[in-house]
């Protein structure tokens, strides 16, 4: 069984969280209370019921929504944080991924977390970085488990908890001590074509054997129902509230948009002024999703750490197909899925394929644009 202790003393311990930061951090500048306070309603809720597969063992991934071998989509999937600076590019292994969520870290830049339903046959993924308390959520949103190389101190608390299934580059950090995860120095790798810390990757032999060494289960929980609502074999979903081919989600210093083809009937994903590049395919990145989900943030403390609320609900908008749809999206559960929801309260429906999540501050809407 995979170490899930649903302690109500979980969300107790989490109000603590920045007092155990001190040694790493400045005083907060706003009350983060809500990220804590967030997090103590940790029942896990939905059917049991899993889907039968058909005659070629083939069921529909909760990731993509795509049929894909069951064995597949019924174990857990890996989710691996990928840095995201100019130092680093090209990366390794997006182009691979199900799902990116794209969310902020300090000085205005993004990093990445990339989750895939299969990883066999990669041999290099990264350049993995350090984690922030925001991602370890969405992980948790999809039953994932975590990878990352570092942490920042507000992290700390949640990885080192039997929520967490997570590898980890680091076997100690200063100020806090010894962090849960870290399977030996094998796990990853350094590279000699750019310097540190923008080298360090992993791979599936690498990720196969952290997962047998730390006893972690493989299998998804009985419970979970998956987190998007995709559109069924052979048909296309398109949206209603108008045309977009072009989405900017924010002002961000990598300057991230998307441009539609209509050719490809994919976003196609820029970046640095440049097409997003995949080292290990030389192609642009492209998906078939994109999802602009709005979170209240403030700061933890003067270093510029930000407290992403992933748990409040907000306005939302989701492209496919060269459409848009504005729309809000909930949680029933701090630890279940994020639901996207129309005018009507009608859960709102994706394309298979792959989704990109750009998380986006409340107070930063002005930064959007589409046409």
């Amino acid at each position: 069984m995979k170490k899930r202790v649903l302690a109500v003393l979980f969300g107790t311990m989490m109000l603590g969280l920045a007092m155990s930061a001190v040694g790493s951090a400045e005083a907060e500048t706003e009350d983060p209370s809500w990220h804590q306070d967030f997090r103590t309603d940790i029942t896990r809720t939905g059917s049991t019921e899993r889907e039968t597969p058909d005659a070629n063992n083939q069921v529909h991934s909760y990731l993509s929504g795509e049929l894909k071998d069951a064995d597949i989509v019924l174990s857990r999937p890996m989710a691996v944080m990928i840095n995201n600076i100019s130092d680093a590019m090209p990366q390794s292994g997006l182009s691979y991924a199900d799902v990116i969520y794209e969310a902020p870290v300090e000085g205005d830049i993004t990093r990445l977390m990339a989750l895939f339903d299969d990883y066999s046959g990669l041999s290099k993924i990264g350049p993995i970085r350090s984690c922030r308390d925001y991602f370890v959520d969405f992980a948790l949103e999809f039953d994932a488990i975590y990878t990352h190389f570092g942490q920042a101190v507000y992290a700390y608390d949640l990885l080192n908890s039997d929520m967490v299934n997570n590898i980890s580059g680091l076997q100690y950090q200063d100020q806090v001590g010894e962090l849960n995860g870290y399977a030996g120095e094998d796990i990853f790798y350094r590279t000699d074509d750019r310097p540190a810390p923008h080298n360090a990757y992993t791979s599936e032999d690498g990720l196969n054997l952290a997962i047998e060494r730390l006893g972690y289960s493989r299998v998804l929980d009985d419970d979970y129902t998956g987190h998007f609502k995709f559109a069924a074999d052979g048909e296309t979903v398109t949206y209603t509230d108008g045309t977009a081919t072009y989405i900017q989600p924010s002002l961000y210093s990598n300057k991230p948009h998307f441009e539609y083809s209509e050719e490809s009937g994919k976003y196609l994903r820029y970046q640095y002024g440049d097409a997003h590049i995949d080292e290990m395919t030389y192609e642009q990145l492209s998906v078939d999703n994109v999802i602009i989900q709005y979170c209240p943030v403030v700061y933890y403390d003067d270093n510029g750490y930000l407290n992403v609320n992933t748990n409040a609900g907000g306005d939302a908008i989701l492209f496919t197909r060269g459409t848009f749809q504005r729309a809000t999206w909930e949680k029933a559960s701090d630890w279940g899925p994020a639901r996207y929801y129309d005018a009507n309260g009608e859960e709102i429906s994706l394309n298979q394929g792959t989704t990109w999540v750009c998380i986006v501050s409340h107070n930063r809407t002005e930064d959007t644009m589409f046409e």
